[in-house]
């Protein structure tokens, strides 16, 4: 089976730059064009079963691309940032650059934020779950945190060696019965990708 990850479209904050965890912000109209630029994709692929984290971000997304009813799942939200959230990134690379840096690798948890290694187990534990439900493909529209979570939970790959994934494109992990979960897509789009990923 596939288990295809969607990240939403740009919202407002992603156009600032600036931290959404849990908060949420609006798509923006590229976000919007992001969505609907990936959709005749994801129609061909044809998940049987379609989830979504509960934030309004991949909610939106999820309709755009037309799962009204996709399910969803709270254990899909991004990584809580707590006092981070919405900071701008620019601002934290300029005042606190090594938490910033650490934070990236996973090593540092913000101030009443969610711990990486608890925050990979929570996604983790989400996507196996839904898997064992599916005889088929699935799709999750999702955050870049959980997109990097997933691959470093499911195939060992390091936070640190992970650009984050661009708005609206597609990750795909081909799983089968009593093999090595494998990763056949990253950053998969129906628009040119973004050049200027902020770390």
């Amino acid at each position: 089976m596939r288990l295809m990850l969607l990240r939403h479209g740009e919202t407002l904050w992603n156009i600032e730059k600036r931290l959404q965890g849990h908060c949420n912000s609006p798509l923006s109209q590229r976000g919007i064009r992001q969505a609907q630029a990936i959709k005749p994709l994801i129609q061909q692929l044809s998940p049987q079963l379609v989830v979504c984290s509960d934030l309004g971000r991949t909610v939106k997304t999820a309709e755009l691309i037309g799962y009204t009813e996709a399910v969803r799942d709270p254990q899909l939200r991004e990584l809580n940032m707590g006092k981070w959230s919405g900071l701008k990134k620019s601002d934290l690379i300029q005042h606190q650059a090594d938490l910033y840096r650490d934070w990236r690798n996973g090593d540092y948890t913000p101030e009443d934020g969610e711990n990486w290694h608890d925050f990979c187990q929570r996604i983790k534990q989400s996507l196996l779950r839904w898997a064992e439900q599916s005889s088929g493909d699935i799709l999750a529209v999702v955050h870049s945190g959980v997109i990097r979570a997933a691959c470093h939970s499911l195939i060992g790959l390091s936070a640190a060696h992970l650009l984050p994934a661009t708005q609206g494109t597609l990750t795909i992990f081909n799983i089968k019965p009593h093999s090595p979960i494998k990763l056949e897509a990253y950053n998969l789009g129906g628009m040119p990708p973004d050049l200027d990923v902020a770390d």
